[in-house]
């Protein structure tokens, strides 16, 4: 949308959802929870409106508009975030040796992978859930980027060096980031 200014664009929030804009802080309460985005760009001005957040540019330049919609797709996130949720999924691939995968207040544990006799551990960030069914591991978070981030390093703890994954199979893989098919 064009206006004499530059360029502006308005995302609606949901339905009992609230958001803020301070001190360059973006807060947005849903269902889910809470989640809040730095913007502080100069040229980017944003606002809430009558259940409206509004971000607009100056000047309708290429460079402007990119900025203006990068931001706008992570603002999208943060309102579907907080009233969905963001959902990853894994599988658990174990063709040579049983391993035992779950999780311990705050710790992703992984014991038996391929034989080894120390666990491999590790430290869940903040603000993921993460569940264990038989095979499939669930990361849920009203923030995306939390989600995702959870989701790779479950992946990253399971990684050999070396090994050619094509034939040593055995790990934990991601196989939906936020409800897409992970295509190979």
């Amino acid at each position: 949308m064009t206006s004499p200014k530059g360029l502006e664009t308005r995302i609606p929030l949901r339905q009992g959802q609230t958001a803020s804009f301070s001190q360059n802080v973006l807060r947005i309460k849903g269902k889910k929870g809470e989640v809040s985005r730095e913007i502080a760009h100069p040229m980017l001005g944003v606002s809430v409106e009558n259940g409206e957040i509004v971000m607009n540019t100056q000047r309708p330049t290429k460079n402007f508009k990119r900025m203006l919609y990068t931001h706008d797709a992570h603002v999208r996130n943060l309102v579907r975030g907080a009233d969905e949720g963001h959902v990853y999924t894994l599988k658990i691939c174990a063709s040579h040796f049983p391993m035992t995968v779950q999780v311990s207040g705050t710790q992703f544990i992984v014991k038996n992978f391929l034989g080894e006799k120390f666990p491999r551990t590790l430290n869940l960030k903040a603000g993921a859930a993460v569940k264990v069914e038989g095979l499939i591991i669930t990361v849920e978070s009203a923030d995306k980027e939390t989600a995702g981030i959870v989701a790779s390093d479950i992946e990253k703890l399971m990684r050999r060096p070396g090994f050619d994954p094509r034939i040593f199979q055995d790990g934990i893989y991601i196989t939906s980031k936020d409800g897409k098919g992970v295509s190979e």
